[in-house]
């Protein structure tokens, strides 16, 4: 397994009326955590991109248990649970409060695809080099 964790302190432009984070930015957060995930293996998306994969969206799941306000301090923690074993990832995302309090939880499927083809692709060497220790 791997996981990663960054912060993210909640901006006022990211809240409703309530003070509340807005729901649909639970998935920026989401996109954040991947990306700094990714960046402690040692790559980044341009990088991977510039090696002809690209990684869109595929699903997204999303369960809410507590409000995030303006001016917390998010810790976002990204768990890869399993070695991808075709051509889909899936990022589980765990957010929680300053206090330790599980905010919300996701799952983020991402789909492999060839730059220049644009059809789904295999985990690439290099990430998945990265990848195997964690699932050994």
């Amino acid at each position: 397994m791997f996981i990663s964790t960054t912060t993210i302190r909640v901006r006022y432009g990211e809240t409703d009326q309530m003070g509340y984070l807005y729901y649909g930015n639970y998935a920026l957060y989401y996109e954040v955590g991947r990306a700094e995930a990714i960046r402690e293996l040692g790559f980044t998306y341009k990088e991977l991109e510039e090696q002809g994969v690209m990684m869109p969206v595929a699903e997204l799941n999303v369960k809410y248990y507590r409000p995030a306000y303006y001016d917390n301090l998010i810790t976002v923690k990204t768990i890869l649970k399993e070695m991808p074993k075709s051509s889909r990832i899936q990022f589980h995302s765990e957010l929680y409060n300053e206090k330790g309090e599980l905010l919300n939880v996701g799952v983020t499927t991402l789909v492999f695809i060839g730059v220049d083809t644009r059809q789904k692709a295999g985990l690439p060497d290099a990430l998945k080099e990265r990848l195997e220790p964690f699932f050994v």
